[in-house]
């Protein structure tokens, strides 16, 4: 399946998808996951707990927000391929953020989860046809494809990586 087209996804999420390769979905998923496992890794257990600034998130809390997205991502995934007539619900990261504990959470703990979920998004893409993928459906208002959802997630964790690279670390 080829990288959606502009059709597929909100302009907003171009911020994504243009940060993935010219794989297919699942190959693009496949790929993503030694450099999140090896960018995870090299993550300071010391750093934890910095934001960059007042008001930012800490790393635990973009941990969090990564995590959050990707199971929000999968699960609209799976309601367009399956031809879900609903508009799925936008989302507020930041109210999802304030909401979230994470203080009692280690970096480890965070880090095993995000790649959990990748590892479960995976095998929901796998399980996709080509039909499946090229399904739209309506999220937030916006038309969306299953497929284009895929890119989203691997996009993403991307922007995040490099957001923490340059701010954080």
């Amino acid at each position: 399946m080829p990288r959606p087209t502009a059709a597929e996804f909100a302009l907003f999420y171009n911020t994504y998808v243009s940060k993935t390769q010219q794989h297919d979905v699942v190959e693009e998923l496949l790929l993503s996951v030694a450099g999140m496992a090896a960018f995870l890794d090299a993550l300071p257990a010391e750093k934890a707990d910095y934001a960059y600034a007042p008001g930012k998130w800490t790393i635990k809390q973009v941990l969090q927000h990564c995590i959050d997205t990707e199971r929000i991502m999968a699960y609209r995934a799976l309601c367009v391929a399956r031809a879900e007539s609903q508009s799925l619900p936008g989302f507020d990261e930041n109210g999802y953020a304030a909401t979230a504990q994470v203080g009692h959470r280690s970096l480890k703990q965070l880090t095993d989860q995000l790649l959990h979920e990748r590892a479960s998004s995976v095998l929901l893409f796998q399980s996709f046809a080509d039909t499946d993928l090229l399904r739209l459906g309506t999220a937030n208002g916006q038309p969306i494809s299953a497929n284009a959802l895929g890119f989203i997630i691997v996009g993403h964790v991307l922007h995040h990586q490099q957001v923490l690279t340059e701010r954080y670390l």
